[in-house]
């Protein structure tokens, strides 16, 4: 295994800030496998990239490469990726590798921007209005048809319109094409009214003069179709395509990449089908497991080089993902996935943890957030995942009662926060207007200017909105200070920086625990990922039916597992609420892997006789195949000390510490109590009787070795 771990900041020339680096530097900067990327500059590539293996760092510095050596030009490139937060990031990277200019853009971006230029050659006249709500239009149609439409039903209704377009399937072919699918109508809804009421949303909509999100691609790809000169004068402009999250592309997305290329192969897709998540919306993986098929001489690189995760999560990662159930060395991953390889060095064993309700696990929640920050891990590093949002709710309370912030994503978007816009008119203001005042360090200033909207050093000292307010603020001060070393940048650059993140909707980090579904966590990492509701009924969920479904439900469980940088703690509740039926089971997903020790919070034993002895024996052989010598024997060493302890006290070795426990902590070798206290099986007492001395036998060993 290489262990070449690549710089995390991306390389400078000599000069002023923002200069290209040299390619030399460029490539130096890469492992191995990202290296191989970076150099095919012509033609198509196909990478598989798992996640935390550097994809993004991989296709920028690509794109960095090909300008330095002169095969491309900066705004010849076209990156596409599906998020706005995404192409911002992109943006913001390339800026970094000093080669601004690059088109990064989402689909509909990018597809709007040309529609929004060609309309009136193409079209004639003014283009029209996006609604951005389609549950307006639904309702409408609905309601021309006779049927009782709340709330739900729209928004299911919407996302079948969605699913019908961005498949290119027509109202007259619905029925067909959703069993082919199996979409078997929406609600009490068979699929012949569906299909008619596709129909009726496409006559509501030109009655009103206004298009959706998804004409914006289907009418840019009838404009290439139609006129060959508006096509050549898009592909005279765009010679070269990066395409992110390939695994998410859907028919309609592909269509209109096919359009832009023309006879071109310049094309680089980077995918992991491992964390394809969206089939329900019309994506497919298919297009990026066929992709050497479809274009002829294509190569295909693999990155597999895990950078984010300690090995402990690797490992977990791995076995979620393989349907194999005997062990980290014997996977069967599905068919184009790639097995990580974790570059990380050990870490904290992940965490396992039952709860009688889901009231009693938001508590729990609340308990491994206190003792992560007691031990060092910030709020903003912190995050709480789960499968739908209703899951939320008693998060939300139980840390609010325990006065911890906190930030639900899809709740209101940074930049629509009032003290946000605000704040951003007068650093703009004190930009153009106060340039004599203005000390040159975007850090100091943003202070001084945010200071007149109520900023300070220390933050408020109860939580509320005064604090939220500040915590707004206070990112800003944080990002001015980040712009302020990685770019040499002025108050300016920070106001234009604000500026494409609000278009992007790239906010900066803002003070609290991230509460998010999986879904939404697709493309973030954090140092800590409090995974809850690993439970039958939610992972998978009740409504997942049909092998397809159940196996995207194992991937989005993958995906909540490798958000996690160095601690996870995976739990579930018995009952939903206090007092009900313990009916819940722990996912399927991990079977095999879930304790069978695990009985409850505090982690009681259940069971013992020959099929513990074959666990403990089973651990034993993976904690060593897993782990230096060095580990091995620290853990001995842990083992002699516990037996001496027990034989002093008369009583058993496994009430001092459990073998799981002494592991963990050969593993972690922590320095201080609070760190010790996060290891599983480490409670108050044991932390008082035992903490000293196990503190002492790690540092004594460590000074050995």
């Amino acid at each position: 295994m290489n262990d070449h771990v690549p710089a995390p900041d991306a390389p400078r020339s000599a000069g002023t800030p923002g200069a290209l680096p040299t390619p030399a530097q460029l490539l130096d900067a890469l492992d191995p496998d990202q290296r191989q990327v970076a150099e095919h500059l012509e033609g198509a590539l196909c990478v598989l990239a798992g996640a935390g293996t550097g994809k993004t760092r991989a296709i920028t510095y690509r794109i960095a490469h090909g300008v330095a050596v002169g095969a491309y030009q900066p705004t010849q490139v076209l990156a596409v990726t599906f998020t706005a937060r995404a192409a911002g990031e992109m943006r913001s990277r390339l800026t970094d590798l000093g080669v601004p200019g690059v088109q990064a853009r989402t689909f509909h971006s990018a597809a709007l921007r040309q529609l929004t230029y060609f309309w009136p050659t193409a079209i004639g006249g003014r283009r029209h209005e996006i609604e951005r709500y389609k549950g307006r239009l639904v309702g409408t149609a609905a309601h021309r048809l006779g049927l009782s439409a709340d709330r739900a039903l729209i928004r299911d209704l919407a996302a079948e319109v969605e699913w019908a377009k961005v498949t290119m399937t027509l109202p007259e072919d619905y029925a067909q094409a959703a069993a082919a699918q199996g979409r078997v109508g929406v609600g009490d809804l068979d699929p012949a009214t569906v299909a008619q009421l596709l129909a009726v949303y496409e006559e509501v909509k030109a009655e009103r003069g206004v298009i959706d999100f998804e004409d914006v691609l289907l009418l840019m790809v009838g404009i290439l179709k139609d006129r060959e000169d508006i096509a050549a004068q898009i592909r005279g402009q765009y010679k070269h395509f990066v395409v992110d999250e390939y695994q998410d592309v859907s028919p309609l997305q592909q269509r209109l990449l096919d359009l832009w290329l023309g006879r071109r192969r310049q094309l680089c897709v980077v995918g992991d089908v491992s964390q394809t998540i969206y089939s329900f919306t019309g994506a497919t993986p298919e297009y990026l497991t066929g992709f050497a098929s479809r274009y002829d001489g294509a190569r295909t690189v693999r990155l597999t080089r895990d950078y984010r995760s300690t090995p402990q999560v690797v490992s977990l990662a791995n076995r979620v993902l393989s349907r194999s159930r005997r062990g980290a060395g014997a996977l069967a991953l599905p068919a184009g996935a790639v097995q990580l390889q974790a570059q990380r060095p050990s870490g904290p064993a992940v965490r396992f943890e039952a709860y009688d309700d889901d009231v009693t696990e938001a508590a729990g929640v609340v308990a491994q957030v206190q003792r992560l920050q007691a031990a060092g891990v910030p709020l903003s590093e912190i995050a709480v995942l789960y499968r739908t949002n209703s899951q939320s709710e008693v998060v939300e309370q139980a840390l609010a009662d325990a006065g911890i912030g906190y930030l639900v994503r899809g709740g209101e978007r940074f930049f629509e926060r009032e003290e946000v816009k605000r704040a951003m008119v007068l650093l703009r203001a004190a930009a153009r207007t106060e340039r004599a005042e203005l000390t040159g360090d975007p850090g100091a200033d943003a202070r001084m200017v945010l200071a007149r909207e109520g900023w300070s050093e220390q933050p408020p000292a109860t939580r509320g909105a005064l604090r939220e307010r500040w915590d707004s603020l206070n990112a800003i001060v944080e990002l001015a200070d980040q712009l302020g070393e990685r770019r040499g940048t002025d108050l300016d650059g920070l106001v234009a920086e604000l500026a494409a993140r609000a278009d992007a909707q790239n906010a900066p980090t803002v003070d609290g625990v991230t509460l998010s579904s999986l879904h939404a966590a697709k493309g973030l990492e954090w140092d800590a990922v409090l995974l809850i509701g690993a439970c039958e009924g939610l992972l998978p969920i009740s409504l997942a039916e049909g092998p397809a479904a159940v196996e995207e439900e194992r991937r989005l469980l993958y995906v909540g597992v490798t958000r996690a940088r160095e601690h996870l703690v995976i739990s579930y509740a018995r009952a939903r609420n206090p007092g009900g039926r313990a009916s819940r089971k722990p996912s399927r997903f991990l079977d095999g892997i879930w304790p069978t020790d695990v009985d409850g919070p505090a982690g009681r034993r259940s069971g013992a006789g020959g099929g513990s002895r074959a666990r403990a024996k089973q651990a034993a052989a993976e904690f060593e195949a897993e782990n230096d010598p060095a580990t091995v024997a620290l853990f001995e060493q842990l083992r002699a000390w516990r037996a001496q302890v027990a034989k002093d006290a008369s009583k058993p070795a496994y009430t001092v510490f459990a073998d799981a426990t002494l592991r963990s902590i050969a593993i972690v070798k922590p320095a201080v109590l609070p760190q010790l206290s996060l290891i599983r099986g480490v409670g108050a007492v044991k932390l008082k009787e035992y903490g000293p001395d196990v503190l002492r036998i790690v540092r004594e060993f460590g000074a050995g070795e």
